[in-house]
């Protein structure tokens, strides 16, 4: 997945959310190949799945089962060979370029297991830069960074720049600025993945909790087997299908 894809302008959307009994996200027959002939390279293989609203859901696989191929289609980062995408109640096959900039903008959240935070601003400019993006007025978007410092406990830490905070500190810089919008889903690819057990631990914690303080849908892509307990339910992966739900 790649951050710089999400941080394009576009005009606001005005889709409604949609009903509390329709899944955040539904994949259908999702099929993703590179290359082509012999040395084709299948990394879905008819994925069909259903994340519903108000839930943490993991995505288990080893490396190259097509998580992380997954995870950019429901973002709109990439598009199926064959299959649909409905995020939000919306077909992403719809939309256009302007429609997906703008579907990542508002409805959805991304954390990065490299951060992606901006080196010579501080966490509170990182929080508020997606909102900066929306032109979104300087009151309500100061309110929102000190909310959500306090959310994710960096409330003491706002003037600081990532090189001043430790991996588990600017993860959770990540995490707040992804919600700076207030998305409806929040897509994280491997969040853990540069942190240590311990800090790691801690940061699955801090996505389930925001999960219920905020009212998304989280899908997180994880290998580490001690976080998969934290998710309501957890899809395996497996050769770029699904091989197990729990």
């Amino acid at each position: 997945m790649d951050e710089n894809e999400t941080t394009g302008t576009a005009p606001a959307t005005t889709t409604a959310r949609r009903p509390a009994g329709e899944p955040m996200v539904r994949v259908e027959g999702l099929h993703r190949s590179y290359g082509t002939g012999a040395a084709a390279v299948h990394a879905l293989r008819g994925v069909s799945l259903s994340v519903p609203r108000g839930e943490l859901v993991a995505l288990k696989g080893r490396s190259g089962s097509g998580k992380t191929t997954l995870l950019n289609l429901v973002a709109g980062l990439d598009t199926p060979d064959r299959g649909t995408v409905t995020v939000d109640g919306t077909d992403l096959s719809t939309l256009g370029d302007d429609g997906l900039l703008a579907l990542r903008r508002d409805r959805i959240g991304f954390v990065f297991q490299a951060f992606g935070l901006i080196p010579i601003l501080s966490a509170a400019e990182n929080v508020g830069v997606p909102m900066r993006l929306r032109r979104t007025d300087s009151r309500e978007r100061e309110e929102r960074v000190r909310l959500l410092l306090d959310l994710v406990g960096l409330a003491e830490h706002a003037a600081q720049r990532p090189g001043e905070l430790s991996g588990g500190q600017q993860q959770r810089v990540s995490i707040a600025r992804a919600l700076a919008n207030r998305p409806a889903l929040l897509i994280a690819d491997e969040p853990t993945g540069q942190l240590d057990a311990e800090t790691g631990l801690a940061v699955m914690e801090l996505l389930r909790a925001v999960v219920v303080a905020e009212g998304v849908t989280a899908l997180v892509a994880t290998h580490d087997a001690q976080l998969l307990g934290l998710a309501d339910r957890v899809l395996e992966l497996d050769d770029g299908q699904v091989t197990a739900v729990r």
